[in-house]
């Protein structure tokens, strides 16, 4: 079984195949996983679309898509455990330059002491303080 983490997005995908630091994907899989949609023209997600190189290694076999190799040629970071079970797709540098620029904190969810979840959303409007450490 491929866990695949995307956006906000956690995906279980057990047709899923891996080779390599190739992570290939049939459309369902793809959508499930990124929401991007595989269409002729490429991914594509809301009004954008991300045409598939067909130079230079082949992102597409059969009927799947290395999404992987497709992410790291759009300059978006890609990271996998060694056994190629996790796969984590980042989103890209300007994406997420958009999202410091709105002031916006993106949304998440924590535990507290006690075990029960609490959402920043939940706390829309009002004045939150998150205060994090490590210890290293």
């Amino acid at each position: 079984m491929i866990r695949v983490l995307s956006d906000d997005r956690d995906t279980q995908l057990p047709t899923a195949q891996t080779d390599g630091v190739a992570l290939w994907l049939d459309r369902a899989d793809i959508e499930r996983a990124t929401g991007w949609s595989w269409k002729p023209e490429g991914l594509c997600r809301d009004d954008a679309c991300m045409p598939i190189p067909r130079t230079g290694d082949p992102l597409v076999a059969d009927d799947r898509l290395d999404v992987a190799g497709l992410w790291r040629h759009a300059g978006w970071p890609v990271v996998h455990d060694d056994a190629a079970r996790l796969w984590v797709l980042g989103a890209g540098a300007s994406q997420r330059a958009e999202a410091l620029a709105s002031g916006i904190a993106p949304d998440f969810e924590l535990p507290d002491l006690d075990g029960h979840l609490h959402r920043l959303s939940d706390h829309r409007g009002k004045r939150v303080l998150v205060a994090t450490w490590a210890s290293w």
